[in-house]
């Protein structure tokens, strides 16, 4: 977007500040507000009927959350929870239309964005089909590291620090695994070299390997 784009986004909305494990949306809710992420990371989970909970997606700074219920006039699909501290701005769906009836760039943008989450959810649909467990985890972990990660200094960029903080659980629930399943495609991963695991936080040791092994081009799905 211009920066011009920017400044006004930046300028609308109330800012507000969540400390982490905070829930700033909540499923089934019908607000109709919509949260633009400043600093931080959140993640998107959702709960079914019998109680079991998936994570569907990370968001960091500069993403939007809560728009599909915005736009659609229907109760929210996902939880939002702050992973860290969060800082938001809370923009109501009037000023967001009026934003990009303002901005065709910015429209443009949230087409984007918008286009990209469907191309990354329908990748899993088809990764479930297509893939053994250890591929689907890998490219999970692939397209996380390069939309995410943070290179370790003097690396060359071959090892990256995912930059965010998940269970074995939640990746599990990204890959479409059972937990017991996911264990066994990050114990092989790491076998192999591709990971270095400690308490909920993954290094990919060598990034062209592990896009080469899950088969992911070099592209942000996010």
């Amino acid at each position: 977007m211009r920066s011009t784009t920017l400044e006004d986004v930046m300028s609308q909305g109330t800012p507000m500040v969540y400390p982490v494990h905070r829930t700033l949306l909540h499923q089934g809710d019908e607000s109709r507000h919509v949260l633009l992420i400043t600093r931080g990371v959140v993640k998107v989970v959702a709960t079914s009927e019998s109680g079991y909970e998936m994570l569907l997606a990370v968001r960091v700074a500069g993403d939007l959350v809560g728009e599909m219920a915005a736009f659609e006039g229907r109760p929210r699909s996902g939880t939002v929870i702050a992973c860290s501290e969060v800082t938001a701005r809370i923009i109501d769906l009037t000023t967001l239309e009026a934003i990009l009836a303002r901005h065709p760039d910015a429209a443009k943008a949230m087409v984007h964005m918008l286009c990209a989450r469907l191309r990354w959810a329908n990748q899993r649909r088809i990764d479930f089909r297509a893939y053994d467990s250890h591929t689907r985890l890998a490219r999970v972990l692939a397209e996380l590291s390069q939309a995410y990660g943070r290179a370790v200094p003097n690396s060359g960029g071959r090892r990256i620090k995912l930059g965010v903080t998940l269970t074995q659980s939640e990746l599990a629930s990204l890959a479409g695994l059972a937990l017991p399943t996911a264990e066994k495609a990050l114990a092989e991963l790491s076998h192999r070299g591709l990971l270095e695991r400690s308490y909920r936080q993954i290094t990919v040791c060598d990034v062209p390997r592990l896009l080469e092994f899950s088969r992911v081009v070099s592209q942000n799905p996010y």
